[in-house]
């Protein structure tokens, strides 16, 4: 069906428009690889490597690459009636699935706040727990009970947030609940009254959750560490303080910095379930509970509306990237040799 009339022409013009874009894309690529023809040549040296990636590559670019082609969607009016989203009508505005985001400043500041905050408290207090247990079980004298130990501190990031939920509920219900009874008290943690005591709360069930998984990264480095060391530490002098202090923590500090490159690529990101099912999306806890991940899951439930779902996703993924090339840039400059790229 030939469109006519001022809006076919802005469909048109629309259409003319991403196809400029793929067009100047696909020249990029076609530029990167010219320019780099000549670690081409070292790639076939390595032949016998690049098979043996082949597969995960495959994986990655089925998985993870061919699906961003669906971000259109953030720009587009969803329409299943279209057949696929690749003919659904664009958005008029452009970025008006963007602006539904941003509707209300209040709303957007609250959420992006608490997004922040609770990124900046899960990875300080986290990473410290884990370089902590790491360490503690990497100097523990009886070593099966070490590993028992280790065992049983994993086995909680596999519980589902559903469990959890209830779980944190026995805790704090305000009639039976064990803190409420050991302490004699009759707090609504559920209600806007109790909403001051949800950072904690949650901040204590995702390191409850994520501490025992995450320290294994870092006993697999101690582990490396050469025991010479250590040994000629002893014959200088130094205690077991020094030793962590002088040897182990310096000899952490590469898998730490990576790890932290990594998070900050998923700083606008949250565990949803956390938040989502553990607070029962309770609306008087928002203003201390809700982040971006459990506004747009609520979204989607009252109201499906995926154009707007990928908006929000393609707004977290391009603040996370420009985060994470910034950090990294950071320590490239202050330690190269810790850099990702």
């Amino acid at each position: 069906m030939q469109l006519s009339g001022p809006r076919g022409n802005t469909e048109e013009g629309k259409n003319l428009t991403f196809l400029i874009l793929i067009v100047a894309i696909t020249a990029v690529v076609f530029l990167g690889l010219f320019l780099l023809r000549n670690r081409m040549k070292n790639t076939w040296k390595n032949r016998a490597h690049v098979v043996m990636a082949f597969p995960a590559f495959l994986i990655l670019l089925l998985m993870a690459y061919i699906p961003m082609t669906g971000l259109i969607l953030a720009f587009k009016t969803y329409d299943f009636t279209a057949g696929s989203f690749y003919t659904m009508p664009w958005a008029d505005p452009i970025f008006k699935n963007f602006r539904v985001l941003s509707a209300s400043k209040q709303l957007f500041y609250t959420m992006t706040r608490n997004t922040l905050i609770y990124y900046v408290l899960f990875t300080v207090i986290g990473t410290f727990l884990n370089i902590v247990l790491a360490i503690a079980i990497d100097q523990f004298v009886f070593k099966r009970v070490a590993k028992t130990m280790q065992t049983i501190m994993i086995i909680p990031i596999f519980v589902s947030y559903a469990a959890v939920t209830f779980i944190v509920y026995a805790f704090i219900s305000p009639d039976t609940g064990i803190i409420n009874q050991l302490m004699g008290t009759h707090i609504e943690y559920y209600k806007s009254s109790g909403v001051d005591y949800w950072p904690t709360i949650l901040t204590i069930v995702k390191m409850w959750n994520s501490v025992g998984y995450g320290s294994v990264l870092y006993m697999s480095v101690l582990a490396g560490i050469d025991t010479g060391l250590y040994e000629a530490a002893q014959i200088d002098g130094a205690g077991k303080w020094k030793q962590i202090w002088h040897i182990t923590l310096p000899s952490l500090i590469p898998m730490i910095t990576v790890m932290l490159l990594l998070s900050v690529g998923g700083i606008m990101k949250s565990d949803t379930g956390l938040f989502y099912q553990v607070t029962r999306d309770i609306g008087g806890l928002y203003p201390k509970t809700q982040v971006i991940d459990s506004y747009i899951l609520g979204q989607i439930r009252s109201k499906p509306n995926w154009g707007f779902t990928s908006a929000a996703t393609f707004f977290q993924s391009i603040v996370g990237l420009l985060m994470m090339l910034g950090a990294n840039g950071l320590v490239r400059k202050i330690a190269p040799e810790n850099a990702l790229f």
